[in-house]
C-alpha cells in the first residue's frame, strides 16, 4: 500500500464523518426512543452537517411529505410565473376555469391564485373527518369551485386542502404538461432530484395539497428548501427567480395561523415566525413534516415523522417545543 494512501484515507474518513456529525442532536431526550421520528437533515453554509435516520428508516426511503407538498407547489408556481406560463399570483381563477363566469355568485370571478395560496379563497373546504369522501370525488376541483362560498374571498384564513389542489390543475392547464413533468423539467431535474413519487387525485391531476403527497428523500426536500437561502440559485444555476424568493420570504399579504409555532403567519404556502427574534420561514405537514429556512444562520432543517393520525399532533408539538430548540442551539455553536 502506498505510504501516502493511509493518511489520505484517514483524512477523508474524518472529513466525511465531520460533514454529518458537526452537531449533537441524538443525545436529546426528545430524540432518543422517539417512535414517531423518521429523519432529520440539517444543512448549513452549503454543507449537510447532520443526516440521521430513526426507527429503521434510511436515506434511500421516500417520505410522505403531506402539506410540504404545498411548499413544493409554491416553488413551481413561481417558476411558472418566471417562464411566462402564469402572469402573476393575482391572476383570477376564472381564466383557467371559464365556467365560473356563469356562476350565480359573481364573487367567485374575483378569486385569485394568491388567495388560494394564502388559504383565504373563501372556497368550499373538505371535512377533515371525512377525507375519504373528498378523495373519492371524480372531479374534486370542479366540485370545490361549484359549491357555495364559505367566506368572502381574501378576508378569512381557513386552511383548505381542497382549494389548494386547484394550484396543480392551474399549473397543468397553464403549461400543457402534468405537474410532475413540469417539476422534472424545471425544478427536480436541474437539481438532480430523480427519485420522486407524486400521487394523483381522481381527476388525473397530481395532488396539489398533500393529501396524497409528493414523496421525496428528506435530503432532497432539504435541498429544495435551500433555494430560499440563495435567491433561487442551485450550484450556479437559477432555478427560481430572486423576485419570487423575496416574495416567499417577505410576503406583503399574510394571515395568522392557529398552529405551528405560536404566533406564526401564513402566505404563499409557507409559514413565518420569529424565533428568539430571528426570522424563520418554514413548511409544515401533518404529523411533523417540517422544513425550516433560517437565512441569518444560512441553515435549513428538514424533518420527516410518522403520519399516524393518533400521534400526529403530539409529534409536531414535541418537535417544535423540544427538538427544534436543541437543533437551533447547535446551529449557534457552529
Amino acid at each position: 500500500m502506498n505510504k501516502l494512501f493511509l493518511p489520505l484515507l484517514l483524512a477523508f474518513i474524518l472529513s466525511a464523518h465531520a460533514v454529518f456529525s458537526q452537531i449533537n442532536i441524538d443525545t436529546a431526550t426528545a430524540v432518543k426512543n422517539n417512535r414517531q421520528l423518521y429523519s432529520i437533515v440539517v444543512s448549513q453554509n452549503n454543507k449537510v452537517i447532520f443526516n440521521h435516520y430513526y426507527n429503521g428508516k434510511k436515506t434511500t426511503d421516500l417520505y410522505n411529505n403531506q402539506s410540504l407538498t404545498k411548499s413544493v407547489m409554491s416553488l413551481l408556481i413561481g417558476i411558472a410565473i418566471d417562464k411566462g406560463y402564469i402572469r402573476s399570483v393575482d391572476e383570477r381563477l376564472v381564466k383557467y376555469f371559464p365556467e365560473l363566469a356563469n356562476d350565480t355568485d359573481k364573487r367567485k370571478q374575483q378569486i385569485t391564485i394568491r388567495q388560494v395560496m394564502n388559504q383565504a379563497s373563501g372556497l368550499w373546504h373538505e371535512d377533515l373527518t371525512r377525507l375519504d369522501k373528498y378523495l373519492a370525488l371524480p372531479n374534486p376541483s370542479g366540485y370545490v369551485l361549484h359549491q357555495p362560498l364559505v367566506s368572502e374571498p381574501g378576508k378569512v384564513f381557513h386552511y383548505n386542502n381542497a382549494a389548494t389542489h386547484i394550484l396543480s390543475v392551474i399549473l397543468t392547464k397553464a403549461c400543457g404538461h402534468s405537474t410532475l413533468q413540469f417539476a422534472n423539467k424545471y425544478l427536480f431535474g436541474p437539481m438532480d432530484i430523480k427519485d420522486v413519487v407524486w400521487g394523483k387525485m381522481k381527476d388525473g391531476y397530481h395532488d396539489g395539497c398533500g393529501l396524497l403527497s409528493v414523496q421525496l428523500h428528506t435530503a432532497e426536500m432539504n435541498k429544495l428548501s435551500t433555494l430560499l437561502l440563495h435567491n433561487g440559485d442551485y450550484q450556479g444555476k437559477n432555478i427560481v427567480s430572486s423576485k419570487w424568493i423575496d416574495q416567499l420570504l417577505h410576503p406583503t399579504i399574510f394571515y395568522k395561523t392557529p398552529w405551528g409555532f405560536e404566533g406564526s403567519t401564513y402566505a404563499l404556502c409557507f409559514y413565518h415566525f420569529e424565533y428568539k427574534g430571528v426570522p424563520i420561514t418554514y413548511g409544515l405537514g401533518w404529523g411533523g413534516q417540517f422544513t425550516f429556512v433560517i437565512p441569518s444562520k444560512k441553515a435549513v432543517i428538514t424533518v420527516n415523522e410518522s403520519i399516524d393520525d393518533a400521534t400526529a399532533i403530539k409529534a409536531s408539538i414535541v418537535f417544535l417545543d423540544r427538538i427544534f430548540p436543541v437543533i437551533y442551539n447547535e446551529l449557534n455553536r457552529n
